[in-house]
């Protein structure tokens, strides 16, 4: 299958078409990937894979958000990292740990690509410094986010989640979630949630309804998060600067999509 870009002159918000690592891939590292990437459709709920057991495919999102969740012996659980058209899923079992450190789980229904581990760990041993630099932003990602977790209010928890699903939504303003699964996610108690939600609503930021929130006010969102946003944000770019426009408005020319069974 060809990594082929084509563009798009659709008036809708625009979707990523393609994967952002896979797009900056030099080309003679897409032509030893093209035949091995296939295009699935990731369901809303589906677990890629779980904590400790083997994975056999690395995904990368086109336009499927998916949670990295950790939990504990208790059952307690909460999001560590969260990984849309950005990055990839699954990159630890092909970097000689054979297993997923974390439960991931699909956020958002979406679009990936997905290749099997063997092929992501040969591309390690070649060196892969645009999959290394990723690793990087997402042990950044993890470490602010356990941070946040520990030191920053619940509102400006919630503030800095909203706005890391409005990036991987690409130019979308309503997120289609529950209170219940944002508390999961979050780590908290729903009351906190809704209390939250109840300010932002309050103060004009968002517009709640059962099931789903559209944020009206982005940089009064913004002015309310901790300052975790703004710094994984610089520390992504600074990693792996891209145009976003431009992979935006890229789409694939060839590939179809194949439903992930469940």
């Amino acid at each position: 299958m060809s990594l082929s870009l084509a563009a798009t002159t659709s008036t809708a918000p625009r979707e990523p078409r393609v994967n952002a690592l896979l797009v900056q891939m030099p080309p003679e590292d897409q032509a030893r990937w093209s035949s091995q990437l296939e295009t699935v459709e990731l369901l809303k709920g589906r677990v890629l894979f779980e904590a400790g057991s083997p994975a056999t495919h690395v995904y990368f999102p086109i336009t499927a958000i998916v949670s990295l969740i950790h939990t504990t012996r208790s059952g307690a659980s909460a999001q560590v990292a969260m990984i849309g058209s950005e990055g990839a899923v699954g990159l630890a079992a092909a970097m000689g740990g054979e297993s997923a450190a974390c439960r991931a789980v699909v956020q958002r229904a979406g679009l990936a690509y997905r290749v099997r581990v063997g092929l992501v760990r040969e591309e390690f041993s070649r060196g892969a410094p645009m999959l290394l630099r990723y690793v990087h932003s997402l042990l950044t990602q993890t470490a602010h986010t356990a941070l946040c977790n520990r030191h920053h209010s619940l509102e400006r928890q919630l503030c800095r989640w909203l706005l890391s699903c409005l990036d991987r939504q690409h130019g979308h303003n309503e997120l289609s979630v529950t209170q219940e699964l944002i508390s999961s996610l979050l780590g908290v108690r729903r009351e906190g949630v809704t209390e939250s939600a109840q300010r932002l609503q309050g103060a004009g930021l968002i517009r709640y309804s059962r099931g789903h929130i559209a944020v009206l006010d982005r940089p009064g969102l913004e002015a309310r998060a901790c300052d975790c946003y703004a710094l994984l944000k610089l520390d992504f770019q600074r990693l792996l600067p891209q145009d976003p426009d431009g992979v935006n408005a890229a789409t694939s020319a060839t590939f179809a999509p194949v439903a992930v069974q469940a």
